[in-house]
């Protein structure tokens, strides 16, 4: 009898600059952080490579095209959410973008702008914040909630 193998979730995260500042979503009537700033990004959906899913997300959340080759991952996070499930996050800069930044999921984000990342909002997900700062160090791999 073979044991199934332990599953964990996988998301990614699209980093768009201007300068010293970074473009943040507030998530609202998703079920999850409601209320608290994010970066534009979801799910991997299965069959498809990051940077795929990265630009995908990128269209979806905030109308933009990013092509793969104009991404650098620049973090990757394992945690840990409150002892009941784990995910892995790879945070991907886009240092070149296509298209006017919108909000194109209105039922899920009801606001969507730009904040300098050495004065991010209180509202913004601990897990980010903690990212933004490990980002900021050099640091590529670390690990939040354990």
């Amino acid at each position: 009898m073979i044991k199934e193998r332990f599953k964990i979730g996988t998301y990614v995260t699209v980093i768009l600059r201007k300068g010293e500042d970074v473009l943040l979503i507030r998530r609202a009537k998703t079920g999850s952080y409601d209320g608290f700033y994010s970066l534009p990004g979801g799910g991997v959906d299965g069959n498809e490579p990051v940077t795929q899913a990265v630009a995908r997300e990128a269209l979806e959340e905030v109308g933009i095209k990013v092509k793969q080759e104009d991404l650098k991952v620049v973090h990757v996070l394992h945690t840990m959410h409150k002892e009941k499930y784990e995910t892995v996050g790879f945070f991907i800069e886009a240092k070149e973008w296509e298209g006017q930044l919108q909000n194109m999921e209105p039922h899920k984000h009801d606001d969507l702008q730009w904040f300098p990342l050495n004065a991010l909002p209180e509202n913004t997900i601990p897990h980010l914040r903690y990212v933004i700062d490990k980002i900021n160090d050099g640091v590529f791999y670390s690990e939040f909630g354990w």
